[in-house]
Protein backbone atom coordinates (compact mmCIF):
# COMPACT_ATOMS: atom_id res chain seq x y z
CA UNK A 1 0.00 0.00 0.00
CA UNK A 2 1.36 3.27 -0.98
CA UNK A 3 1.61 5.93 1.58
CA UNK A 4 -1.07 8.28 0.33
CA UNK A 5 -3.43 5.25 0.27
CA UNK A 6 -2.06 4.37 4.18
CA UNK A 7 -4.28 8.23 4.67
CA UNK A 8 -7.96 6.69 2.82
CA UNK A 9 -10.79 6.28 5.55
CA UNK A 10 -10.77 2.88 5.32
CA UNK A 11 -11.88 1.28 9.16
CA UNK A 12 -8.48 0.60 10.11
CA UNK A 13 -7.05 3.56 9.17
CA UNK A 14 -9.57 5.60 11.00
CA UNK A 15 -8.82 3.47 13.92
CA UNK A 16 -5.49 4.36 13.82
CA UNK A 17 -5.98 7.91 13.71
CA UNK A 18 -8.58 7.51 16.50
CA UNK A 19 -5.82 5.69 18.73
CA UNK A 20 -3.51 8.20 17.93
CA UNK A 21 -5.82 11.01 18.85
CA UNK A 22 -6.59 9.14 22.06
CA UNK A 23 -3.03 8.72 23.07
CA UNK A 24 -1.90 12.38 22.52
CA UNK A 25 -4.80 12.90 24.64
CA UNK A 26 -3.79 10.96 27.40
CA UNK A 27 -0.44 12.01 27.19
CA UNK A 28 -0.96 15.66 27.58
CA UNK A 29 -3.63 15.01 29.84
CA UNK A 30 -0.44 13.20 31.84
CA UNK A 31 2.23 15.93 31.54
CA UNK A 32 -0.50 18.82 33.06
CA UNK A 33 -1.07 16.10 35.92
CA UNK A 34 2.73 16.43 36.90
CA UNK A 35 2.09 20.21 38.17
CA UNK A 36 0.74 21.48 41.39
CA UNK A 37 -3.00 22.98 40.90
CA UNK A 38 -1.82 26.52 41.89
CA UNK A 39 0.19 26.82 38.59
CA UNK A 40 -2.30 27.12 35.71
CA UNK A 41 -2.08 30.46 35.68
CA UNK A 42 1.23 31.03 36.12
CA UNK A 43 4.18 31.56 32.94
CA UNK A 44 7.33 29.60 33.26
CA UNK A 45 8.50 31.12 30.39
CA UNK A 46 8.55 35.00 29.70
CA UNK A 47 8.30 34.41 26.14
CA UNK A 48 5.52 31.97 26.02
CA UNK A 49 1.76 32.18 26.75
CA UNK A 50 0.97 30.94 30.28
CA UNK A 51 0.63 27.34 31.22
CA UNK A 52 -4.02 27.73 30.84
CA UNK A 53 -3.32 29.09 27.06
CA UNK A 54 -1.74 25.62 26.41
CA UNK A 55 -4.63 23.72 28.19
CA UNK A 56 -7.04 25.19 25.61
CA UNK A 57 -4.85 25.59 22.61
CA UNK A 58 -4.42 21.98 21.96
CA UNK A 59 -8.07 21.12 21.22
CA UNK A 60 -8.49 24.53 20.17
CA UNK A 61 -6.47 23.95 17.12
CA UNK A 62 -7.33 20.61 16.56
CA UNK A 63 -11.27 21.52 16.74
CA UNK A 64 -10.45 24.67 14.52
CA UNK A 65 -8.70 23.02 11.79
CA UNK A 66 -10.39 19.73 11.31
CA UNK A 67 -14.15 20.27 12.33
CA UNK A 68 -14.48 24.19 11.75
CA UNK A 69 -12.56 24.92 8.99
CA UNK A 70 -11.62 21.28 7.37
CA UNK A 71 -15.21 20.02 7.49
CA UNK A 72 -17.03 23.05 8.02
CA UNK A 73 -18.72 21.88 11.27
CA UNK A 74 -20.43 25.54 13.44
CA UNK A 75 -18.37 26.76 16.50
CA UNK A 76 -18.45 25.68 19.87
CA UNK A 77 -17.68 28.77 21.51
CA UNK A 78 -16.07 31.47 18.60
CA UNK A 79 -14.20 33.62 21.63
CA UNK A 80 -12.55 30.74 22.85
CA UNK A 81 -11.63 29.15 19.54
CA UNK A 82 -10.19 32.42 19.12
CA UNK A 83 -8.03 33.19 22.31
CA UNK A 84 -6.75 29.40 21.92
CA UNK A 85 -5.91 29.74 18.61
CA UNK A 86 -2.32 30.21 18.10
CA UNK A 87 0.84 30.50 20.81
CA UNK A 88 3.39 33.56 20.77
CA UNK A 89 7.09 33.24 19.68
CA UNK A 90 8.22 37.06 20.80
CA UNK A 91 12.13 38.55 20.10
CA UNK A 92 14.22 38.06 23.37
CA UNK A 93 14.19 41.91 23.88
CA UNK A 94 10.46 42.21 23.77
CA UNK A 95 8.56 42.52 26.88
CA UNK A 96 5.63 40.50 27.39
CA UNK A 97 2.58 42.28 28.67
CA UNK A 98 0.30 40.34 31.84
CA UNK A 99 -2.64 39.47 30.43
CA UNK A 100 -4.00 37.08 33.13
CA UNK A 101 -7.17 39.07 32.96
CA UNK A 102 -8.03 37.24 29.53
CA UNK A 103 -7.96 34.06 30.67
CA UNK A 104 -10.92 31.97 31.73
CA UNK A 105 -11.87 29.81 34.59
CA UNK A 106 -10.21 26.12 34.48
CA UNK A 107 -13.62 24.59 34.88
CA UNK A 108 -14.54 26.65 31.51
CA UNK A 109 -11.54 25.92 29.72
CA UNK A 110 -12.06 21.69 30.37
CA UNK A 111 -15.34 22.14 29.38
CA UNK A 112 -14.58 23.18 26.09
CA UNK A 113 -11.80 20.83 25.46
CA UNK A 114 -14.28 18.26 26.78
CA UNK A 115 -16.20 19.00 23.87
CA UNK A 116 -13.93 19.95 21.40
CA UNK A 117 -12.30 16.64 21.88
CA UNK A 118 -15.80 14.76 21.23
CA UNK A 119 -16.26 16.42 17.96
CA UNK A 120 -12.97 15.48 16.92
CA UNK A 121 -13.12 12.28 17.81
CA UNK A 122 -16.44 12.26 15.61
CA UNK A 123 -15.01 13.61 13.18
CA UNK A 124 -11.98 11.11 12.81
CA UNK A 125 -14.35 7.97 13.18
CA UNK A 126 -17.26 9.17 11.00
CA UNK A 127 -16.59 12.41 9.58
CA UNK A 128 -15.90 12.87 5.67
CA UNK A 129 -11.82 13.29 6.47
CA UNK A 130 -10.29 12.43 3.18
CA UNK A 131 -11.50 14.37 0.09
CA UNK A 132 -9.25 14.47 -2.85
CA UNK A 133 -8.54 17.81 -3.86
CA UNK A 134 -9.84 19.48 -0.87
CA UNK A 135 -8.06 21.87 0.41
CA UNK A 136 -7.66 20.28 4.00
CA UNK A 137 -8.87 17.09 3.38
CA UNK A 138 -6.96 15.36 0.68
CA UNK A 139 -4.71 13.13 1.71
CA UNK A 140 -6.64 13.65 5.26
CA UNK A 141 -3.98 16.44 5.92
CA UNK A 142 -5.98 18.17 8.36
CA UNK A 143 -6.54 14.95 10.77
CA UNK A 144 -3.01 14.38 10.30
CA UNK A 145 -2.14 18.19 10.89
CA UNK A 146 -3.71 17.84 14.48
CA UNK A 147 -1.87 14.60 15.20
CA UNK A 148 1.56 15.72 14.96
CA UNK A 149 0.58 19.13 16.28
CA UNK A 150 -0.37 17.77 19.75
CA UNK A 151 2.69 15.68 19.88
CA UNK A 152 5.19 18.70 19.05
CA UNK A 153 3.43 20.65 21.55
CA UNK A 154 4.38 18.03 23.93
CA UNK A 155 7.77 18.67 23.89
CA UNK A 156 6.90 22.36 24.44
CA UNK A 157 5.31 21.98 27.66
CA UNK A 158 8.01 19.60 29.12
CA UNK A 159 10.60 22.32 28.24
CA UNK A 160 8.44 24.60 29.76
CA UNK A 161 7.93 22.69 33.21
CA UNK A 162 11.44 21.94 33.32
CA UNK A 163 11.74 26.23 34.34
CA UNK A 164 8.88 25.47 37.23
CA UNK A 165 10.62 25.49 40.58
CA UNK A 166 10.81 21.53 41.42
CA UNK A 167 7.70 21.67 44.64
CA UNK A 168 5.80 23.11 41.90
CA UNK A 169 6.15 19.30 40.09
CA UNK A 170 4.68 16.14 40.89
CA UNK A 171 7.49 13.64 41.01
CA UNK A 172 6.11 10.19 39.13
CA UNK A 173 6.65 7.54 40.79
CA UNK A 174 10.05 5.50 40.80
CA UNK A 175 11.52 7.98 38.34
CA UNK A 176 15.60 8.13 38.48
CA UNK A 177 17.20 10.56 36.12
CA UNK A 178 20.58 8.50 34.20
CA UNK A 179 22.98 10.11 35.30
CA UNK A 180 25.87 7.17 35.12
CA UNK A 181 28.50 6.44 32.34
CA UNK A 182 31.85 8.48 32.06
CA UNK A 183 32.35 11.51 29.64
CA UNK A 184 32.92 10.29 26.41
CA UNK A 185 36.51 10.80 24.35
CA UNK A 186 35.57 13.01 21.59
CA UNK A 187 36.62 11.75 18.27
CA UNK A 188 36.70 13.53 14.65
CA UNK A 189 34.57 11.50 11.69
CA UNK A 190 35.28 12.04 8.33
CA UNK A 191 32.50 12.38 6.18
CA UNK A 192 33.59 12.27 2.61
CA UNK A 193 31.98 14.22 0.03
CA UNK A 194 28.74 13.52 -1.51
CA UNK A 195 24.90 14.20 -2.21
CA UNK A 196 22.40 14.70 0.81
CA UNK A 197 18.92 14.74 0.03
CA UNK A 198 16.80 17.64 2.32
CA UNK A 199 12.77 17.10 2.33
CA UNK A 200 10.60 15.37 0.96
CA UNK A 201 8.01 15.09 -1.68
CA UNK A 202 4.36 15.21 -0.82
CA UNK A 203 2.83 12.08 -1.00
CA UNK A 204 5.85 9.75 -0.57
CA UNK A 205 5.24 9.61 2.55
CA UNK A 206 1.67 9.90 4.79
CA UNK A 207 2.45 13.18 6.20
CA UNK A 208 5.24 16.33 6.16
CA UNK A 209 4.79 19.66 6.76
CA UNK A 210 5.42 22.85 4.30
CA UNK A 211 9.09 23.56 5.15
CA UNK A 212 9.62 19.87 4.52
CA UNK A 213 8.65 20.29 0.84
CA UNK A 214 9.87 19.36 -2.03
CA UNK A 215 12.50 17.37 -1.73
CA UNK A 216 15.68 18.39 -3.78
CA UNK A 217 19.40 16.74 -3.24
CA UNK A 218 22.58 19.21 -2.46
CA UNK A 219 26.61 18.59 -3.07
CA UNK A 220 28.00 18.15 0.41
CA UNK A 221 31.99 18.26 0.16
CA UNK A 222 33.91 16.33 2.67
CA UNK A 223 34.14 18.06 6.44
CA UNK A 224 34.90 15.96 9.52
CA UNK A 225 32.38 16.39 12.52
CA UNK A 226 32.68 15.37 16.45
CA UNK A 227 31.60 11.65 17.16
CA UNK A 228 29.45 12.96 20.54
CA UNK A 229 27.40 15.66 21.35
CA UNK A 230 29.30 18.48 22.75
CA UNK A 231 29.00 17.48 26.93
CA UNK A 232 28.62 18.96 30.49
CA UNK A 233 32.09 18.27 30.55
CA UNK A 234 33.41 19.52 27.52
CA UNK A 235 31.05 22.59 28.00
CA UNK A 236 32.80 23.38 31.60
CA UNK A 237 35.98 23.75 29.76
CA UNK A 238 34.99 26.35 27.63
CA UNK A 239 32.82 28.02 31.02
CA UNK A 240 36.45 27.29 33.35
CA UNK A 241 38.06 29.24 30.27
CA UNK A 242 36.09 32.23 30.76
CA UNK A 243 34.16 32.14 27.62
CA UNK A 244 31.11 33.93 28.61
CA UNK A 245 33.18 36.59 29.72
CA UNK A 246 35.10 36.89 26.17
CA UNK A 247 33.50 38.81 23.65
CA UNK A 248 36.00 37.42 20.96
CA UNK A 249 33.98 34.38 20.97
CA UNK A 250 30.39 36.21 20.05
CA UNK A 251 28.27 37.48 17.38
CA UNK A 252 27.81 41.25 18.27
CA UNK A 253 23.92 40.76 18.51
CA UNK A 254 24.68 37.11 20.75
CA UNK A 255 27.32 39.53 22.89
CA UNK A 256 24.81 41.89 23.27
CA UNK A 257 21.88 39.85 24.53
CA UNK A 258 24.26 37.80 26.86
CA UNK A 259 25.80 40.66 28.64
CA UNK A 260 22.53 42.65 29.08
CA UNK A 261 20.55 39.49 30.12
CA UNK A 262 23.98 38.52 32.51
CA UNK A 263 24.36 34.85 31.39
CA UNK A 264 27.25 33.35 32.44
CA UNK A 265 26.48 29.31 31.89
CA UNK A 266 23.97 26.58 30.89
CA UNK A 267 19.74 27.48 31.64
CA UNK A 268 20.09 24.31 32.74
CA UNK A 269 23.20 24.62 34.76
CA UNK A 270 22.85 25.66 38.23
CA UNK A 271 25.06 26.70 41.24
CA UNK A 272 24.80 24.85 44.71
CA UNK A 273 25.99 26.62 47.67
CA UNK A 274 29.28 25.54 48.09
CA UNK A 275 30.00 26.51 44.03
CA UNK A 276 30.23 22.86 42.19
CA UNK A 277 27.79 22.85 39.25
CA UNK A 278 24.02 21.27 39.66
CA UNK A 279 21.90 20.11 36.70
CA UNK A 280 18.60 21.67 36.57
CA UNK A 281 16.29 18.12 36.27
CA UNK A 282 12.53 18.13 35.56
CA UNK A 283 12.04 17.00 39.37
CA UNK A 284 15.50 17.17 41.69
CA UNK A 285 19.01 19.25 41.19
CA UNK A 286 21.45 16.43 40.50
CA UNK A 287 25.43 17.27 40.54
CA UNK A 288 25.53 18.12 37.13
CA UNK A 289 26.50 14.85 35.14
CA UNK A 290 29.42 15.06 32.62
CA UNK A 291 28.60 12.49 30.18
CA UNK A 292 25.13 14.75 29.32
CA UNK A 293 24.58 16.51 26.04
CA UNK A 294 25.36 20.15 26.93
CA UNK A 295 21.61 22.22 26.35
CA UNK A 296 22.39 25.68 25.05
CA UNK A 297 21.23 27.97 22.88
CA UNK A 298 22.61 28.24 19.69
CA UNK A 299 24.48 31.86 20.26
CA UNK A 300 26.46 30.00 22.78
CA UNK A 301 27.12 26.42 20.30
CA UNK A 302 28.09 29.22 17.79
CA UNK A 303 30.33 30.87 20.89
CA UNK A 304 31.89 27.83 21.82
CA UNK A 305 32.75 26.26 18.32
CA UNK A 306 34.41 29.68 17.30
CA UNK A 307 36.59 29.31 21.08
CA UNK A 308 37.49 25.61 19.39
CA UNK A 309 38.03 27.59 16.07
CA UNK A 310 35.76 25.18 14.66
CA UNK A 311 32.04 25.70 13.45
CA UNK A 312 28.44 24.27 13.33
CA UNK A 313 26.93 21.93 10.84
CA UNK A 314 24.85 22.68 8.36
CA UNK A 315 21.47 21.42 7.74
CA UNK A 316 22.83 19.33 4.67
CA UNK A 317 25.95 18.08 6.43
CA UNK A 318 23.58 16.71 9.31
CA UNK A 319 21.51 15.21 6.66
CA UNK A 320 24.80 13.60 4.74
CA UNK A 321 26.08 12.50 8.08
CA UNK A 322 22.81 11.22 9.53
CA UNK A 323 21.79 9.52 6.67
CA UNK A 324 24.34 9.04 3.95
CA UNK A 325 25.78 5.56 3.66
CA UNK A 326 29.49 4.97 1.85
CA UNK A 327 28.19 3.42 -1.28
CA UNK A 328 26.13 6.80 -1.85
CA UNK A 329 22.82 5.67 -0.83
CA UNK A 330 20.24 7.05 1.92
CA UNK A 331 18.72 5.13 4.89
CA UNK A 332 15.55 5.82 6.81
CA UNK A 333 17.43 6.60 9.86
CA UNK A 334 20.79 6.72 10.60
CA UNK A 335 20.64 3.19 12.33
CA UNK A 336 19.22 1.61 9.06
CA UNK A 337 15.64 0.95 8.23
CA UNK A 338 14.17 -0.39 10.98
CA UNK A 339 11.55 1.77 12.64
CA UNK A 340 12.47 3.71 15.76
CA UNK A 341 12.81 1.54 18.89
CA UNK A 342 14.14 2.07 22.42
CA UNK A 343 17.61 0.52 21.72
CA UNK A 344 18.18 3.46 18.99
CA UNK A 345 18.37 6.54 20.92
CA UNK A 346 16.99 8.83 23.36
CA UNK A 347 13.64 9.63 22.21
CA UNK A 348 9.88 9.63 22.56
CA UNK A 349 9.40 10.27 26.17
CA UNK A 350 11.49 7.75 27.35
CA UNK A 351 12.29 10.03 30.31
CA UNK A 352 12.45 13.59 31.31
CA UNK A 353 15.89 14.48 31.14
CA UNK A 354 19.14 13.42 29.28
CA UNK A 355 21.38 10.54 28.81
CA UNK A 356 24.97 9.65 28.74
CA UNK A 357 25.98 10.42 24.99
CA UNK A 358 26.92 7.33 23.08
CA UNK A 359 24.89 5.44 25.58
CA UNK A 360 22.84 3.90 21.83
CA UNK A 361 25.17 2.16 20.09
CA UNK A 362 22.63 0.43 17.76
CA UNK A 363 21.63 4.01 16.73
CA UNK A 364 25.03 4.97 15.17
CA UNK A 365 24.94 6.61 11.82
CA UNK A 366 26.91 4.48 8.69
CA UNK A 367 29.73 6.49 9.52
CA UNK A 368 29.98 6.04 13.46
CA UNK A 369 28.08 8.89 14.48
CA UNK A 370 26.21 8.87 17.71
CA UNK A 371 23.10 10.22 18.90
CA UNK A 372 21.85 12.20 15.66
CA UNK A 373 18.39 11.23 16.50
CA UNK A 374 17.88 11.18 20.12
CA UNK A 375 18.87 12.76 23.10
CA UNK A 376 18.71 16.17 22.16
CA UNK A 377 17.95 18.56 19.09
CA UNK A 378 21.09 18.70 17.02
CA UNK A 379 21.42 23.12 16.47
CA UNK A 380 23.15 23.96 12.72
CA UNK A 381 24.22 27.02 11.56
CA UNK A 382 21.13 26.96 8.87
CA UNK A 383 18.82 29.46 8.43
CA UNK A 384 15.23 28.46 8.35
CA UNK A 385 14.32 29.22 5.25
CA UNK A 386 12.27 27.67 2.37
CA UNK A 387 13.09 25.15 0.10
CA UNK A 388 12.65 26.04 -3.52
CA UNK A 389 9.30 25.24 -4.98
CA UNK A 390 7.48 25.98 -1.39
CA UNK A 391 4.12 26.28 -0.44
CA UNK A 392 2.19 27.18 2.13
CA UNK A 393 0.20 24.45 3.14
CA UNK A 394 -4.01 25.37 3.66
CA UNK A 395 -4.18 23.97 6.92
CA UNK A 396 -1.69 25.53 8.61
CA UNK A 397 -0.47 28.65 5.84
CA UNK A 398 1.51 30.42 8.69
CA UNK A 399 3.25 27.36 10.16
CA UNK A 400 6.05 28.09 8.33
CA UNK A 401 5.93 30.83 6.64
CA UNK A 402 5.69 33.33 9.79
CA UNK A 403 9.26 32.07 10.60
CA UNK A 404 11.59 32.28 7.24
CA UNK A 405 12.85 35.90 8.98
CA UNK A 406 16.40 34.95 9.21
CA UNK A 407 16.40 35.16 13.32
CA UNK A 408 15.50 31.26 13.05
CA UNK A 409 18.03 28.44 12.41
CA UNK A 410 17.43 24.73 11.73
CA UNK A 411 17.56 22.26 14.30
CA UNK A 412 17.63 18.43 13.38
CA UNK A 413 16.98 15.02 15.34
CA UNK A 414 14.92 14.98 18.00
CA UNK A 415 15.41 15.12 22.24
CA UNK A 416 14.58 12.46 25.08
CA UNK A 417 10.26 13.74 24.78
CA UNK A 418 10.06 13.94 20.47
CA UNK A 419 7.45 12.04 19.68
CA UNK A 420 8.50 8.97 17.62
CA UNK A 421 5.97 9.89 14.67
CA UNK A 422 8.03 13.01 14.02
CA UNK A 423 11.16 10.76 13.63
CA UNK A 424 11.75 10.98 10.05
CA UNK A 425 14.60 12.37 7.55
CA UNK A 426 12.88 15.16 6.09
CA UNK A 427 11.45 16.75 9.78
CA UNK A 428 12.66 20.06 10.85
CA UNK A 429 12.67 22.21 14.11
CA UNK A 430 13.37 25.80 14.36
CA UNK A 431 13.96 28.18 16.44
CA UNK A 432 15.56 31.75 17.71
CA UNK A 433 19.41 32.00 18.06
CA UNK A 434 18.92 33.53 21.66
CA UNK A 435 16.12 30.99 23.03
CA UNK A 436 18.06 29.00 25.65
CA UNK A 437 14.94 26.89 26.43
CA UNK A 438 14.37 23.69 24.29
CA UNK A 439 16.39 20.26 24.68
CA UNK A 440 19.04 20.99 22.12
CA UNK A 441 22.93 20.43 21.79
CA UNK A 442 25.26 21.01 19.19
CA UNK A 443 28.17 19.08 17.72
CA UNK A 444 31.32 21.03 16.58
CA UNK A 445 32.76 20.35 12.36
CA UNK A 446 35.20 21.52 10.16
CA UNK A 447 35.89 21.46 6.39
CA UNK A 448 38.00 18.38 5.88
Amino acid sequence: MSATAATTSTTADRERLLEWYRRNRGRSAAIFDLLADDCYYSRPIDLRHPIVFYDGHLPAFSFNTLVKRGLGRPSIDPALETLFARGIDPHESQQTTDQSALWPGRETVRQFAAEADRQVIDALGHGEIVQSGHPLLDAAEAALCILEHEAMHQETLLYMWHRLPLEHKRRPDGYEPIADGPAVSQAWVDIPAGTATLGVNRGTVPFSWDNERPAFRVHVPAFRIHQHNVTNADWLAFVDAGGYRDERWWRSDDWEWLTKAGIDHPPFWEREDRGAWCWRGMFDRIPLPPSWPVYVSQAEAVAYATWRGERLMTEAEFQRAAYGEPGGGERTYPWGQTPPQPVHGAFDFCGWDPQPAGSHPHGVSAWGVHDLVGNGWEWTSTPFAPFPGFTAMPSYPEYSADFFDGEHFVMKGASMVTARELIRPSFRNWFRARYPFVYASFRCAKDA
